[in-house]
């Protein structure tokens, strides 16, 4: 089970001043370390080369609607 509770930065703050040491000392370290992944450009690349596509169909469909889309348009 997952909750979510949306708080302001200023409240957080005051949460976190009220921590005893220990476990601010363990916040402030968390926080502290880069533990983000930086993407190089292949990377990127390999995800969206294996990302969802179209069928030939769906783009006949999609054609379709927009030519659809376009006359109505003109009426």
């Amino acid at each position: 089970m997952q909750v979510q509770v949306d708080i302001e930065f200023d409240q957080l703050v005051r949460i976190a001043k009220k921590l005893p040491n220990k476990q601010w000392q363990k916040l402030k370290a968390e926080v502290e370390t880069e533990n983000h992944t930086d993407y190089s450009a292949d990377d990127m690349e390999k995800f969206l080369l294996n990302g969802p596509t179209f069928s030939k169909k769906q783009l006949e469909t999609i054609e379709e609607n927009r030519k659809a889309i376009n006359k109505w348009r003109t009426i």
